[in-house]
């Protein structure tokens, strides 16, 4: 009770601010409605009205407000999905009871992340800095017609910034607890047909305090450098050409064991860069439009093990490292007759990866082809939609010397929705989703330590059914949806150990997973008459059933509820605030921490608080703008961890300041 009394007083005072702001040259905040337009679902812009996807979008005035570094902070804010975070910037999200792989790319996922539309390239959402990103739209469910292996949960969308109107720029500065440091700048705009958008960010933080008063030693970073450029020349009206960057270092992550076995030297260095060229365009009666994205990358993990600590380490203080080059078109056409909408394309993606271990060498290659339709029908109250993508994929061990295995997989889906009003859509779908093998487990023929790994060539792609329904229903400043979700998962690829000894991968897992998932936002003042948002929210996603078939037990690391919700308040005249409380339910987890022999434990729930608040000093058209912000992250001092022996930062503060021009 004590807690809510001071939540109820926090909400009452940030309320009372907005009364008494000056509410002088009155903006309108950005509402949700049907009309949004999406451009995940459908791999085209289509508004939310014919979307028959549940897909949820972030936008650039709430991932502004937050106070989240990157992409895995966002979404851990947002209560998207169960979030695994580890110190030292790794984090992966967790979508309906899949996620992304927690180590380095995205091949081995069932969690797919994109940047602007294609393969990200990483697991790790925490790789990936929000600076200069526009909106993030997340499509929960099956989506692999749409990209293909891994979108088994869900994608992950970030869409980064396009230069548009006159000529501005930003300069940031940010201070916080345990010495945390953040420059940032950027510029944005158009001229003539030629737009660009871009940001750079430097940050460095020490080791932080958990919410119990321990120093969590090995937990700071030394220098984190992003990068994120997007530059673009409009030739013809809405045809448009442009080069994407995107570049993230991070130098000396802290990499501790768990706190209780803290190890006080471990690091890691990280990086992530690609870049896109990309031609988008349509005829001036938009009857055909078209895409095509050529996109190139790098991912790298060095993990070091200094001797001074381990001096009979195995590494012998050489670190260890993962890099990983990928590359891939996207080329695709769409055709819009009014009430049909048909897209058809290419795609093909190429990885190769290089470690320090065996496999040491190994390559992926997917081209796939794919058709999208969607039909209007009853006076365009009724949209039928459907899709069919195949793909074809070679896996190789090249060092040590070893196989290559070659197979396809055929993906369908259907859906429907059903427009009742212009405010109210039902919608229904089914669709199919895969997850290829891996190099190694299709083509290994190595040994490591006197034993054999050899790969199973006749292994078939992870795979999975999902059916669900859902409604969703918007009015003014309302927006609300709720969806029932059930998925049957099959040919899980789990190792085994043939009767020779040797160890391989077969198709032998398979699960159940159900549940609903719903959010609700409303502005209080739209419908008061207000010249101010008052703006409460909640999102969450329950799992009614998340059952391993084989062993019949609740799957692992799986929270039965998440959820965030929260008020956000606002005068449209440079104040805003936002309180959100991001919940995780109760899970069953392995116990590594404990030691051999590892028992699964049940672990408790836990809510985290995070507070922000802005408010602009003053602002001139000649002189531009000056805001101050400031945040209290985890407000409670809550001690939690969402790693078993990984425990969190206790309450912590930062303060910032923003100029525009």
């Amino acid at each position: 009770m004590k807690i809510f009394l001071v939540n109820a007083a926090v909400i009452f005072l940030i309320t009372a601010g907005i009364c008494t702001a000056n509410e002088n040259q009155l903006e309108n905040s950005p509402v949700e409605t049907m009309e949004t337009v999406v451009v995940t679902a459908g791999r085209v812009k289509e508004t939310k009205k014919v979307i028959v996807n549940n897909v949820t979008v972030i936008d650039e005035k709430e991932i502004k407000l937050s106070a989240a570094r990157n992409v895995g902070d966002l979404l851990a804010q947002k209560g998207v999905g169960t979030i695994k975070k580890y110190p030292g910037n790794l984090t992966t999200i967790g979508i309906r009871g899949f996620r992304t792989d927690s180590h380095g790319n995205d091949l081995k996922g069932h969690v797919l992340i994109l940047l602007n539309g294609r393969r990200a390239g990483t697991g790790n959402v925490a790789k990936i800095m929000t600076k200069n990103v526009k909106r993030i739209e997340i499509v929960k469910g099956s989506a692999s017609v749409q990209y293909g292996s891994a979108a088994m949960g869900g994608v992950v969308n970030v869409i980064t910034r396009q230069g548009e109107g006159n000529l501005s720029f930003f300069a940031e500065g940010k201070l916080g607890s345990f010495q945390h440091q953040e420059a940032s700048a950027g510029l944005a705009g158009e001229f003539k047909g030629f737009d660009f958008s871009g940001s750079i960010t430097k940050e460095s933080k020490d080791d932080y305090t958990t919410a119990n008063g321990t120093k969590y030693q090995n937990t700071g970073l030394k220098a984190l450098e992003n990068i994120s450029l997007n530059l673009g020349y409009e030739f013809f009206p809405d045809n448009r050409i442009a080069l994407i960057y995107h570049g993230v270092e991070i130098e000396e992550a802290g990499s501790p064991n768990y706190l209780s076995q803290n190890d006080l030297d471990d690091y890691t260095d990280k990086s992530n860069h690609s870049y896109d060229v990309v031609l988008d365009g349509q005829t001036t009666d938009a009857f055909f439009l078209w895409k095509f994205n050529y996109f190139k990358g790098k991912d790298i993990d060095k993990w070091f093990d200094p001797t001074d600590s381990n001096p009979d380490g195995w590494d012998n203080g050489i670190p260890s490292e993962r890099k990983t080059d990928n590359q891939g078109v996207q080329a695709q056409v769409s055709i819009d007759f009014g009430h049909t909408l048909i897209t058809t394309g290419f795609d093909w993606a190429d990885y190769d990866v290089e470690a320090t271990w065996d496999p040491k060498k190994t390559s992926y290659t997917n081209p796939a082809g794919f058709l999208l339709g969607k039909v209007k029908l009853l006076e365009e109250h009724l949209i039928l939609s459907a899709g069919l993508r195949y793909d074809v994929y070679e896996v190789k061990v090249i060092e040590p010397a070893g196989k290559t295995a070659k197979d396809s997989n055929l993906t369908p889906n259907v859906g429907l929705a059903y427009l009742l009003t212009d405010s109210l859509k039902l919608r229904a779908g089914y669709s199919e989703s895969f997850v290829m093998p891996g190099a190694d487990q299709m083509a290994a023929d190595y040994s490591v330590w006197g034993r054999n790994y050899v790969g199973n060539p006749n292994l078939s792609p992870e795979k999975s059914k999902t059916y669900e329904g859902g409604i969703d229903f918007f009015y003014r400043s309302l927006s609300s949806s709720l969806t029932y979700f059930h998925t049957d998962f099959k040919d899980k690829i789990e190792s085994v150990t043939r009767p020779n000894g040797d160890k391989s991968w077969d198709n032998v897992g398979k699960a159940r997973i159900s549940g609903f998932e719903g959010d609700l936002s409303v502005d209080i003042g739209d419908y008061f008459g207000w010249e101010f948002e008052i703006k409460p929210f909640a999102g969450f996603t329950y799992l009614t059933e998340y059952k391993d078939r084989v062993t019949n037990t609740n799957l692992l690391e799986t929270s039965d509820l998440t959820a965030a919700y929260g008020i956000s308040v606002s005068d449209f005249n440079g104040f805003s605030a936002k309180l959100n409380f991001a919940y995780t339910g109760k899970k069953t987890i392995t116990d590594y921490e404990s030691g051999s022999p590892y028992q699964d434990i049940k672990v408790e729930d836990f809510t985290v608080t995070d507070l922000t608040i802005s408010k602009m000093l003053f602002s001139t058209q000649k002189k531009g703008s000056l805001t101050l912000g400031a945040g209290i992250n985890n407000l409670f001092n809550k001690e939690y961890e969402y790693i078993k022996g990984y425990p969190m930062p206790g309450r912590n503060f930062y303060i910032s300041m923003r100029y525009n021009f």
